[in-house]
């Protein structure tokens, strides 16, 4: 008989349904995914009723799917996994009844998992977490850095004031006319153009860790707006190049500088934008300089994902940190709530 601990996770907090097995924290079993990007391109984003629905609609066969691609049977669990939140309400509600459904008709304990926390845990997939380390999460919901001193242990010493940097780029993609997502499209296009339009760097405070990006995105359509009126030639590539020189330069420059201040010599990064190739490669050059060793995860583990859930939750099971059958989703849960 196995000593493994092979956690059978469930993510919904957003628009994929992602169900995986994860054994000891560290080795992906399975891992599916169930993308809703091409319903949601239609309304240039996320839709909260239509996640739900879709969630509702494939959260069963997800999990089956799971279960046969990993040769196992819920028997064979030791525990289930859930995103408690943050997240969209309702899609955080199809996978906490699904995981509550589960852990109570095969009698298995029941981890509630912050989201955040699931995209930090995504880099132990790849390479064992070792403290202390900073965290960057830079995604369409956040843009915090995180300090680390342990498992489990999470202190908060920046976050976005208002827009989070992944919805600035699709705010800003937009008015350049690219469809959603635009994230990764801005992206592409930056490493085409050119800096003319010198944007704004926003840098708040000395000594903040803060960042703020919504008067970077109003600068970015105020500049549109006045050449539009002088009908001069807009360059979509300058634009997205511009912005995300802009971007860029205030994530690096605070991670590292949060690096040297922490005196930890490890950075993370996790989120969504994480997969940004002009994000990856300043944040390599910056800490290959600073002498600080960067983790990025594949960028299939940057996007939401029930693997990074999973590896989360073998340390909170291993702290016994479980639910019972009252809990409920926290669309606006800190990350410290959850510290050991």
């Amino acid at each position: 008989m196995t000593n493994d601990v092979l956690i059978l996770a469930i993510e919904s907090s957003c628009d994929e349904t992602s169900v995986s097995v994860i054994k000891n924290g560290s080795d992906i079993v399975s891992n599916e995914v169930l993308s809703q990007i091409d319903s949601h391109k239609r309304f240039g984003g996320v839709v909260p009723e239509v996640a739900s629905r879709h969630h509702v609609e494939g959260i069963t066969t997800t999990i089956d799917a799971a279960l046969e691609n990993a040769g196992l049977t819920m028997e064979d669990i030791t525990a289930v996994a859930v995103t408690e939140g943050p997240g969209l309400i309702g899609a955080l509600l199809v996978g906490i009844n699904a995981a509550k459904a589960l852990a109570y008709a095969y009698d298995k304990p029941l981890i509630p998992v912050h989201h955040i926390a699931g995209h930090i845990y995504a880099n132990h997939l790849e390479r064992p977490l070792t403290f202390p380390l900073m965290a960057l999460i830079v995604s369409g919901a956040h843009t915090e850095l995180i300090h680390l001193k342990d498992h489990l242990n999470f202190e908060v010493i920046g976050e976005t004031r208002d827009d989070a940097v992944g919805e600035a780029y699709d705010k800003v993609a937009r008015t350049i006319g690219l469809s959603y997502p635009g994230g990764p499209q801005v992206d592409q296009l930056a490493a085409e153009g050119q800096d003319v339009y010198n944007f704004p760097r926003v840098w708040l405070e000395k000594d903040s860790y803060d960042f703020s990006f919504s008067g970077l995105k109003s600068a970015v359509i105020n500049k549109l707006h006045n050449l539009r009126q002088k009908n001069e030639e807009i360059e979509p590539a300058n634009v997205a190049t511009s912005f995300q020189n802009s971007v860029v330069e205030v994530l690096v420059g605070k991670a590292v500088q949060a690096c040297k201040d922490y005196d930890v010599d490890q950075l993370i990064v996790a989120g969504g934008v994480a997969s940004n190739k002009g994000l990856r490669q300043a944040l390599n050059h910056a800490c290959e300089e600073a002498g600080i060793t960067l983790s990025i995860p594949s960028p299939k583990l940057c996007t939401d994902n029930a693997a990074m859930i999973g590896a989360v939750a073998y340390y909170l099971y291993q702290a016994d940190v479980t639910a019972d059958m009252t809990l409920n989703g926290n669309s606006g849960m800190d990350i410290e709530m959850i510290n050991q």
